[in-house]
């Protein structure tokens, strides 16, 4: 029944009939189970979540289809998306990947600049979406520092608070909110595109040797909130940030900045996988804090 509902969905989408010939499980990451399905003529990837979820499938093809509409950076079309049996889903055109390459990442550089020139009046989106499956608030919002406040931090606290992060980490963080203006000082970000997840795990190569970006969260905010997480969990090639540095210089203070942005992430991982993310989450804060003496 679930297999007849998707195909259905992607039949009326394209245009055209689409029967599964196929399905098999692939790595969908740890929020959601995902297959591909194989038709006559094309594959999907299709992403399972629970039935609840399908505000987050929605927001993720509107987030597909504006990094799409730029022009710069391939992502996957979404092709349709809803609820079948118990399960929501969303059907992704299918790309297949192949190894990294210097030539990929110095493009990554060049296009994810150029992405990021794409800009709003305000920051923020259009919708509310996720980080993972953390439901991230997107109002707009004229000022940076009050959209960093109230809609990045302000819940993410709550759930830290919730989840168990020591208070005495609690009280410093929100010594940190009164003190953000400090960081700020000479430096005011324009609302650009944001993929708003982009670690090394949510960017691929092409067979044709083009980079790939996939599982936005979407957002117009602070350019230097994209290239922070580069640099988490991994980070990305040295091409990558000369490229990007030579299509659009950094300003000075990004250093100190950065990890401002990088505590958003892990305190969402605290908040969804606890263990050590909570030292972390400290030691980002206390240096923050160090550096505004």
């Amino acid at each position: 029944m679930m297999w007849r509902a998707i195909e259905q969905s992607i039949s009326s989408a394209l245009g055209e009939d689409f029967t599964v010939l196929e399905s098999h499980s692939v790595a969908g990451g740890c929020i959601n189970e995902a297959l591909c399905l194989r038709g006559e003529k094309r594959t999907f990837f299709v992403k399972l979540n629970r039935t609840d979820r399908l505000a987050m499938f929605a927001a993720e093809a509107d987030g597909l289809r504006a990094i799409r509409s730029t022009g710069t950076l391939r992502a996957p079309e979404p092709i349709a998306y809803g609820v079948a049996t118990e399960h929501s889903w969303l059907a992704l055109e299918y790309i297949a990947f192949a190894g990294q390459a210097a030539a990929a990442d110095t493009r990554l550089g060049e296009l994810l600049a150029a992405m990021h020139r794409h800009s709003a009046d305000a920051f923020g989106w259009e919708c509310d979406n996720t980080i993972g499956s953390t439901p991230q608030l997107n109002s707009w919002t004229q000022d940076w520092l009050a959209f960093l406040r109230q809609y990045r931090f302000a819940p993410q606290l709550e759930y830290a608070k919730a989840a168990g992060l020591p208070s005495t980490s609690l009280e410093r963080a929100q010594k940190l909110m009164v003190a953000l203006p400090s960081l700020f000082t000479g430096y005011r970000p324009r609302p650009s595109l944001l993929h708003g997840d982009l670690w090394s795990g949510n960017r691929g190569t092409d067979s044709g040797g083009s980079p790939v970006i996939f599982d936005p969260a979407a957002y117009y905010g602070d350019r230097e909130a994209d290239l922070a997480m580069t640099e988490l969990f991994g980070g990305f090639g040295a091409d990558f940030y000369q490229a990007y540095k030579a299509s659009w210089p950094i300003d000075p203070g990004y250093k100190a900045r950065r990890e401002l942005y990088n505590l958003y992430h892990v305190l969402n991982h605290f908040n969804l996988f606890g263990g050590t993310y909570a030292v972390q989450a400290r030691t980002l804060i206390d240096g923050l804090l160090a550096e505004l003496g």
